[in-house]
């Protein structure tokens, strides 16, 4: 078996900032949206109808960030991501100029969360609370190769 990554799903109070945030922020690139229907989506998923689901995909390369808004069914409020909380605790991504891209996150809504600023990495998070790492490009050079 050779599984492939598919998409990173990810829940959002508002979609088109959401949308914003993470092409004009991080460089993200629209790919398609979809608004699938209640059946099967809320078996699928495990919510009661109505869900009022939209979904916008968003392209880095080969990721795919899918972002998700429920109008019917609404959000549950999550407490603060932390890094060692059970889970997917965050996103990092290699940007051409962190500070840039740090006043790009404020000026989106998002939280530049300062006292993390080691030099070499930085966490900022996005407009609903996500926790995203920022390193500097030339982080991916001193890594080794992905095998082919």
């Amino acid at each position: 078996m050779n599984p492939v990554v598919n998409h990173v799903g990810h829940c959002v109070a508002d979609i088109e900032r959401a949308r914003r945030f993470y092409v004009e922020a991080l460089g993200f690139e629209p790919w398609f949206e979809l608004q699938p229907p209640d059946d099967p989506s809320s078996r699928l998923l495990g919510l009661s109808p109505p869900l009022g689901m939209n979904c916008v995909y968003l392209r880095m390369g080969e990721f795919v960030l899918e972002l998700l808004q429920f109008a019917d069914a609404g959000t549950v409020d999550a407490p603060q991501r932390v890094v060692n909380q059970l889970g997917l605790t965050h996103l990092s991504f290699a940007v051409d100029d962190v500070a840039a891209t740090c006043n790009r996150v404020a000026e989106l809504g998002g939280t530049v969360l300062t006292e993390t600023d080691i030099g070499a990495a930085i966490f900022v998070r996005d407009p609903d609370g996500q926790l995203i790492e920022l390193l500097p490009m030339g982080y991916r050079t001193s890594l080794p190769p992905i095998p082919r």
